[in-house]
């Protein structure tokens, strides 16, 4: 990759940035805490749930399912009423890439793709962790040809 190409990735990474930080968010309503009971909605996407998935995928699905799924649902495949699929062409590689998971868990999302509500900061996960997670959510995409 040419360094033109990785500073256009720079820009368009800190422009995305810096539009996710400073939304004011007075529109977005409030999702549940990840550690607060999950939501009753139905799931949002159908999922297709790979056959295997490697050994770093599977410590991420259980990541995903201590701190991801109340709000993300089951496989990554959303909740009505609580939080978007992440199964989904928005968060395709190209378009979220894997630092924008860590800095997701970090920091909060202000609401910009969906009408659920800010994504609060997730306590509790290492950078291994989100890792992990985002390897089961890039398994599970990829499973439904999201690449």
């Amino acid at each position: 990759m040419s360094k033109l190409a990785y500073v256009a990735i720079g820009v368009a990474f800190a422009l995305s940035a810096g539009f996710v930080l400073t939304r004011d968010g007075s529109d977005d309503v409030a999702i549940p805490a990840p550690s607060q009971n999950p939501a009753t909605g139905p799931a949002l996407a159908n999922v297709t749930v790979p056959e295997s998935l490697p050994d770093i995928a599977l410590m991420g699905k259980r990541g995903f399912e201590a701190k991801c799924v109340a709000c993300h649902g089951e496989n990554a495949a959303g909740v009505d009423g609580a939080g978007p699929p992440l199964v989904h062409k928005i968060y395709e590689p190209s378009h979220h890439g894997d630092a924008a998971f860590w800095l997701a868990t970090q920091n909060g999302v202000r609401a910009h793709h969906w009408k659920f509500g800010n994504m609060p900061p997730v306590d509790g996960l290492t950078k291994s962790d989100v890792d992990a997670i985002v390897a089961y959510v890039r398994a599970l995409q990829a499973a439904n040809g999201i690449l």
